[in-house]
């Protein structure tokens, strides 16, 4: 009796003992790859928002059976280049399809949600850009980038804001527009790379001088603005 006949043997009928333990490993592996899901839903540029298929779900499952399976060697090599459509095909008689086919829709909601989340922040960020930019051309005012509630003051000698945004500007001929024009680079900059949020705080330089500072913790971007 080769090794895929013990198998079945020994599962057929029954919930299989890896069921669990597999499915959890993908979905944290899944959470994990956020960034490499998103990165491969960037690159489909515009076919992404209109794509059915999933993105990223079969090379978790692939990952993490082969990770499972060098643990436990009664478990058959399921995957080799062939995909997983062929491990069902030669798996029909097992139990094995449902559980591998459960997993994977659960993977493909879990897939669908993390780029429903994204899609939303993407919309949430180009709706306060658009009103940031629209509230400074109607006023010709600067909103914070810190606290996003007021408007900054900007002279030649300093930059400020009530929230605690101070940075000193003397000798460096920093007006409204230039500042504007330094944000705007800064935040295109990074989104040439990540389109996540960006964030926006003070930081002191080697000297103690204080700079207005852009940051994303997703892609570790860091730059001075002023």
């Amino acid at each position: 009796m080769d090794a895929v006949q013990r198998h079945r043997s020994m599962y057929k009928g029954t919930t299989p003992p890896w069921k669990e333990t597999y499915r959890k490993r993908c979905v944290e592996r899944l959470k994990n790859s956020r960034s490499r899901l998103l990165e491969k839903f960037r690159q489909m540029g515009e076919d992404s928002g209109g794509s059915k298929r999933s993105l990223l779900v079969q090379e978790v499952m692939e990952e993490e059976w082969s990770a499972l399976q060098s643990s436990n060697h009664s478990l058959p090599s399921l995957w080799n280049g062939k995909g997983i459509r062929d491990v069902y095909s030669a798996q029909q008689e097992l139990d094995e399809l449902s559980a591998f086919e459960e997993i994977q829709q659960e993977l493909i909601a879990q897939e669908l949600l993390i780029l429903e989340e994204y899609n939303s922040s993407m919309r949430y960020e180009e709706q306060y850009i658009n009103s940031v930019l629209e509230a400074m051309e109607a006023s010709g005012r600067i909103i914070c980038p810190v606290c996003h509630a007021n408007n900054l003051t900007v002279t030649s000698h300093f930059t400020s804001c009530p929230c605690g945004l101070y940075v000193n500007t003397i000798g460096r001929s920093i007006t409204s527009e230039g500042l504007q024009k330094l944000l705007e680079r800064r935040v295109t900059e990074h989104m040439e790379d990540c389109l996540h949020n960006p964030s926006f705080s003070m930081a002191c330089n080697t000297d103690g001088s204080p700079n207005l500072m852009i940051s994303c913790k997703v892609c570790d971007y860091l730059s001075v603005v002023l």
